[in-house]
């Protein structure tokens, strides 16, 4: 490997999953000769059936303690890594990336930062399990098989879509879906999801997947046409049938190649920042 290259690669999950979800991409990139770091959010050092037993343990985790935790780990890294976030992991990784951390970012499926002002339908019935009822911001909200199959793995079978749901899906922290959902852009100020997005940067790469309800396309693209301003690269890439799952559905390898190709190519190229 080339030593101005990255040797590492941070996979950052998002809610209603822990760092399982990341277990088929972990083997692939080792197998590409990398390191591989997949870090939980704090009190995400239990596995999934704990947490399920007691999603008490994560209701009140903030995306501060989660962004300075994460921020921890790959600042104890030799050199600056590859960091690659899915859904929240997404926001994480942008919130993470403005931070002047990592060699370059990848982000699948991303949650929004704050000014990104899309919402499309089916977002919000995605969401609304846990907007539902106010008392969920003071929650650990999950979502039932059926509610997963619609947000999630839209495009599998009920017994696919089930099947994954057993295997990775917790509940998420309910004020997370509040306060940087839908409704993040009606607080006056500069919020915890807010990022300078004329500043410098590593490289970008946002990927889209043209399926994807909870997270659909527009919101991924408007994401990204919000760092025009900065001198960083910033590209938008969609894959085609492809839903939110699609770090774990058949077919995934061709995300993570695309993810870790760009990212290698870009790091390699830009200039340091900082």
């Amino acid at each position: 490997m080339n030593a101005a290259q990255p040797d590492t690669v941070v996979l950052v999950h998002g809610l209603w999953m822990t760092p399982r979800s990341w277990e088929a991409w972990v083997d692939h990139f080792r197998a590409e000769g990398l390191n591989v770091v997949t870090p939980g959010y704090p009190g995400f050092d239990i596995e999934v059936e704990a947490l399920r037993e007691h999603p008490e343990i994560i209701a009140e985790l903030t995306v501060p303690e989660t962004v300075d935790h994460l921020a921890g780990v790959i600042e104890a890294l030799p050199k600056p890594p590859i960091i690659i976030g899915h859904s929240f992991g997404g926001t994480l990784t942008q919130l993470l990336l403005a931070r002047g951390l990592g060699a370059a970012g990848v982000v699948i499926d991303s949650a929004p930062t704050e000014g990104v002002r899309v919402s499309p339908l089916s977002q919000v019935r995605s969401l609304f399990p846990a907007l539902r009822n106010p008392a969920n911001r003071h929650r650990a909200v999950g979502f039932t098989p059926e509610e997963f199959h619609y947000a999630f793995t839209n495009t599998l079978s009920e017994e696919e879509s089930r099947q994954v749901w057993e295997r990775y899906s917790i509940p998420a922290p309910g004020h997370w879906v509040w306060e940087y959902g839908l409704f993040a852009n009606l607080k006056p100020g500069p919020q915890e999801t807010w990022v300078d997005y004329a500043a410098d940067r590593a490289p970008l790469l946002f990927i889209g997947g043209s399926e994807d309800h909870i997270m659909p396309p527009s919101v991924n693209r408007s994401n990204a046409k919000h760092y025009d301003r900065s001198p960083a690269v910033t590209e938008y890439y969609e894959f085609e049938g492809r839903d939110h799952w699609t770090c774990g559905a058949t077919g995934w390898e061709a995300v993570a190649d695309h993810a870790l190709a760009w990212a290698r190519e870009h790091a390699a190229t830009a200039d340091p920042v900082g």
